[in-house]
């Protein structure tokens, strides 16, 4: 078996192979693919025992021809320096993709943090974000960080707790980070919204009957076979609102295994029952596998591997029976299985584009942290009783009325959430329009992978030549 190469190298050989369909000087693209600053740093950990450990991290940041930069902070076991640079990379891109005005940045901490306790966890946050700041590798202008693998919320309220002690002055500190609690700070439908852009963009794509024609499928969502690999996050939300769409899942994995049922899966009783159990194997009526990569290999419609990258290699790809390959997580598909699964037909949603949903929505976050007002505060009433007031007029002249329920269905005026996601809708719309339209014009043998990343080298080098290179 040949050895797949490294997640930055496929990041820069994806890159390699969109900027030879545009026509930009060569030292501009190589400046576009680069790094613009890594900081490597260590620090110690009391432990709650009173022992000392040494904790390594890093912040990237890839590019800065949009500012702040805005990436995620992940713990992990795994967390190594050029998977945080291909990790920044890929987020320049993304940012680029959906129209979002940020560089691309992301953060890691090397531990797992299922061998820490609640307040361990917390003074590694705290001293993380005492490290970035006096290298300015943070800040509401500067750098954003997010959630990501390992992180949630409850860290993000940490970081903004430092931060904001730390710059007191600062009207516009709580903007330093998004992901944050409501009560901090933070924005309705952030939580979901990686899951939910998946399922946009899915709905999108399943819309164009030439496409679904050439896979064997009928358009929409309603009724297609979904394998979900990844019941964190991301994989739950996207499994929870593929299910409200009508699709059926059919096979779900995580860490101790996957399970498989041909009638569907209840997702919330499957959730329940790993809550009580600690495992998603033995569900009732289900078959267990005991790898969790087997469920890949599972006959589906749709696979959306929400874990971690490179999932799907060389060493499976062959295998994979799926027709449409939902990238959610980060990096999923190789460079060696994403050749064997375009040679095979398979229509790969890419990562760039699809899990874009979080950072859509931590743009929201941003800005309404910056304006200091919650969307929909000054409209809502307006709009209702101005809703209220057209509908009885029009019942008053067709000599009718309306039921005082009717009433309130139609003129609900849109709440923060609401706005959200139909911005979020919009955003992931859009990109995949813009997406596909590339592709067709570039012609047949270009993927929707090339033509997202023709779409985010052009507008990052155009963003370049318009502000000039040099500060």
């Amino acid at each position: 078996m040949t050895q797949d190469t490294g997640f930055l190298e496929q990041v820069d050989a994806s890159f390699d192979r969109a900027a030879a369909y545009t026509d930009f000087p060569l030292d501009l693209l190589e400046l576009i693919k680069q790094v613009n600053g890594v900081y490597y740093f260590t620090f110690p950990l009391k432990r709650d025992d009173g022992s000392l450990e040494v904790i390594r991290a890093w912040r990237a940041e890839h590019s800065h021809h949009r500012l702040p930069t805005k990436g995620g902070i992940r713990f992990s076991s795994l967390v190594e320096e050029d998977e945080v640079i291909a990790l920044s990379a890929l987020m320049s891109y993304k940012c680029a993709i959906v129209d979002v005005p940020f560089g691309g940045a992301k953060g890691g901490v090397k531990i797992s943090r299922r061998n820490y306790s609640t307040s361990e966890i917390e003074r590694v946050v705290r001293r993380y974000v005492f490290e970035l700041a006096k290298k300015n590798f943070i800040g509401p202008s500067v750098d954003v960080p997010a959630p990501d693998y390992g992180t949630g919320s409850e860290e993000m309220a940490w970081i903004a707790d430092m931060y904001t002690s730390m710059n007191m002055q600062e009207l516009n500190a709580y903007a330093c980070v998004t992901g944050k609690p409501i009560a901090q700070g933070g924005i309705r439908g952030r939580n979901e919204a990686t899951g939910r852009g998946v399922v946009f963009g899915l709905r999108e794509a399943c819309s164009f009957s030439q496409d679904m024609e050439a896979l064997g499928l009928a358009t929409g969502l309603e009724g297609k076979r979904v394998v979900i690999q990844g019941l964190g996050n991301v994989g739950y939300h996207a499994a929870k609102f593929l299910l409200e769409e009508g699709a059926v899942l059919v096979g779900l994995a995580e860490r101790e295994g996957a399970i498989v049922s041909e009638n569907g899966l209840a997702l919330e009783d499957v959730v329940a029952h790993r809550r009580e159990t600690g495992s998603i194997l033995d569900f009732p009526g289900a078959q267990d596998l005991s790898e969790s990569r087997q469920a890949l290999e599972l006959d589906c419609d749709i696979l959306v591997p929400a874990a971690l990258e490179e999932e799907i290699n060389s060493s499976n790809a062959s295998r994979i029976k799926a027709k449409i390959i939902a990238e959610a997580a980060n990096g999923p598909t190789t460079a060696e299985a994403d050749a064997v699964l375009r040679e095979r037909g398979v229509l790969i949603l890419p990562d760039v584009f699809l899990n874009a949903g979080g950072v859509t929505v931590s743009y929201f976050e941003w800005i309404k942290n910056l304006s200091h007002i919650r969307f929909g505060r000054l409209e809502k009433r307006f709009e209702e009783k101005s809703a209220r007031r057209i509908l009885e007029a029009v019942a008053g002249m067709c000599g009718g009325s309306v039921t005082e329920e009717v009433v309130d269905l139609a003129v609900r005026g849109a709440s923060e959430e609401d706005l959200v996601n139909s911005g979020l809708e919009e955003t992931m719309a859009t990109a995949y329009q813009g997406i596909r339209s590339t592709r067709l014009r570039l012609g047949s043998e270009v993927d929707l992978r090339t033509a997202a990343m023709v779409i985010a080298i052009e507008k990052i080098a155009v963003a370049y030549e318009q502000r000039g290179i040099f500060p």
